[in-house]
């Protein structure tokens, strides 16, 4: 039977998507439109948008809004992407500045086309804002890059503050959830960045609510801080459309309560769990208690 979403889960979707202020919605949107950049909050429904928005803030989105992999839970579209913008850079640094932002969360499609998977226009953004935002904090939710070395190393040597990389779900989860990707990668990938610059901090995010098991959501748990892993965030997944897997249980308050106290005893320096927690999720606050 098709899990019913609770009344206050729902109520609390509806406050997130108002947000806190009409006209400060439209005047983030109007910045964003102007300059040609695509946000997370848009392409991937989020139901903060309205409450980030209202606050001047947004998770951009680069190097298209169009995805190369078909992850089973996400409403970005997917199929044969653009070329890159190569103005991107410049026009989110510039978005930044206006904007006021003091951190600043940057991630991507999977772009598998591309030879460096993109790596150098992450690159790029980095070197765009310390021109022009020399002050703001970065933090980059990277794809796994197919696992290549090289690609990581570049995004790395641009000295972001945060490489975040999610793996999103259990293991044991991933061929129905995440066609294309790979649990062991991913947690390599985050190992790999702590050796290459072992003062970055490194973050990862998963939901819950697709299937998984309580004792699988303690072993993603361990292998995260086994990985040199440094934050942490625990969400409700929630289904953008019908096309979409469906929930599977929706978690409780106290759950998330209980995983985020689980996290912080193993070591996580910081934790963020709740039903609207997303990678992004009130990061610049969830940065101040690991700087």
């Amino acid at each position: 039977m098709k899990p019913v979403a609770p009344k206050w889960l729902m109520a609390e979707v509806r406050r997130a998507k108002k947000g806190q202020g009409h006209e400060a919605i439209e005047k983030t949107g109007r910045i964003l439109a102007h300059l040609g950049l695509s946000t997370v909050c848009d392409e991937a429904g989020c139901p903060n948008r309205g409450e980030c928005f209202s606050h001047g803030t947004a998770t951009f989105l680069i190097l298209g809004d169009v995805c190369t992999r078909r992850c089973a839970f996400c409403a970005v579209k997917h199929g044969p992407p653009q070329h890159p913008d190569p103005d991107e850079p410049e026009h989110l640094a510039l978005a930044v500045d206006q904007l006021g932002l003091t951190h600043v969360v940057i991630t991507s499609v999977t772009r598998d086309d591309l030879p460096d998977g993109g790596s150098n226009h992450y690159a790029a953004v980095v070197l765009a804002l310390r021109r022009r935002c020399p002050e703001v904090r970065i933090e980059l939710l990277v794809p796994d890059f197919r696992g290549s070395n090289s690609a990581l190393e570049t995004v790395v040597a641009a000295h972001p503050d945060v490489l975040a990389h999610n793996v999103e779900t259990v293991p044991g989860l991933y061929e129905k959830v995440r066609p294309g990707a790979d649990y062991a990668r991913s947690l390599a990938l985050l190992k790999r960045a702590k050796k290459l610059s072992p003062g970055i901090i490194t973050k990862s995010g998963f939901m819950l609510g697709l299937g998984e098991e309580r004792e699988e959501i303690g072993l993603v748990l361990n292998d995260l801080l086994a990985a040199g892993c440094d934050m942490v965030t625990i969400g409700q997944y929630l289904a953008p459309s019908l096309a979409h897997l469906l929930v599977s249980r929706y978690v409780s308050p106290s759950e998330f309560n209980h995983w985020r106290e689980k996290a912080l005893y193993l070591g996580f320096r910081s934790v963020a769990a709740g039903p609207l927690v997303r990678s992004s999720y009130m990061a610049q606050s969830f940065f101040k208690e690991v700087a």
